[in-house]
């Protein structure tokens, strides 16, 4: 007995289906909006040590250093997408700029 109940299969009341369904096969697909762009890690470049950002989002661009070796840089420079992730974890959000 297939859990599907295909064509010739007996259904649970003991009859058994001859035809398929009729009619053409719809799929619903509801929008899903997200900000989410990915998940990756933050630590230095130099030393591989991780970095903390605290609360607040910050900008690719926004300067950064790393705690242990005081290298200096942009965000994206201590910004790694590679799997697997470690313990600074930070999640890369889209974000539009405030309206004037």
């Amino acid at each position: 007995m297939s859990v599907f109940g295909g064509i010739g299969e007996p259904r649970p009341d003991g009859s058994v289906s001859s035809t398929r369904p009729s009619g053409p096969r719809q799929e619903i697909r509801r929008p899903a909006r997200s900000t989410q762009l990915a998940t990756g890690t933050l630590a230095c470049a130099r030393c591989d040590a991780p970095v903390a950002v605290g609360p607040r989002p910050l900008a690719l661009t926004d300067p950064l250093s790393c705690p242990f070796c005081d290298h200096r840089g942009p965000v994206r420079d201590f910004l790694s997408l590679e799997p697997p992730t470690r313990p600074a974890r930070v999640v890369l959000r889209i974000a539009l700029p405030p309206r004037p």
